[in-house]
């Protein structure tokens, strides 16, 4: 059996609930297809029910989600969607889609465990540290015949407990190198 991490996103509001996947995926419904009735074919659930989301929503969010048009003899209805709930579209699939990347990326939970994220590690040897008022200077002995020096603030020195002997990595990210202790 393989165990892997899942989440759920909703939007809350000083701590109450207000809404979440359900109706998120019944707004997207609606904006693809242009009215309810055809969302609600889309998402097999009824008609009654895709209305109890919208309107709970709307009360909890104080205003509307939807606007209805009525069709007549000659069609022409429909349901269009607000700015509001364009806008919370957007923001609920760029969470939801920054959450589902976090959770397959192996480098991100494997830095979750070594309290950094960054792809490029060396690894080596401390062989001196360098303390300054504000900054530390460690020196690393890497595996070619090479030195790497990180330049880090005083304070990640002493809470990693970087001390001459240690066996770190060098955590190569942009323009600058961090230090993880290989804990």
């Amino acid at each position: 059996m393989k165990i892997k991490p899942a989440f759920k996103v909703w939007f809350e509001s000083d701590g109450s609930h207000l809404f979440g996947h359900g109706t998120i995926e019944l707004l997207k419904q609606i904006l693809e297809k242009g009215n309810l009735v055809e969302a609600t074919k889309a998402m097999k659930i009824s008609y009654r029910h895709a209305w109890g989301l919208i309107k709970e929503a709307e009360k909890r969010i104080g205003e509307p989600l939807v606007e209805t048009h009525k069709g007549g003899e000659f069609g022409g209805g429909g349901t269009k969607l607000t700015k509001r709930s364009l806008i919370l579209i957007r923001q609920y699939s760029r969470i939801d889609n920054v959450l589902k990347e976090t959770i397959e990326d192996q480098n991100i939970w494997e830095g979750l465990f070594i309290k950094i994220s960054a792809r490029n590690r060396i690894k080596g040897k401390v062989i001196s540290v360098s303390k300054g008022p504000v900054a530390a200077s460690v020196k690393i002995k890497i595996e070619v015949p090479a030195v790497i020096t990180a330049l880090i603030t005083r304070e990640a020195v002493e809470d990693l407990d970087i001390k001459e002997g240690d066996h770190v990595a060098a955590v190569v990210k942009s323009t600058e190198v961090m230090v993880s202790t290989e804990n």
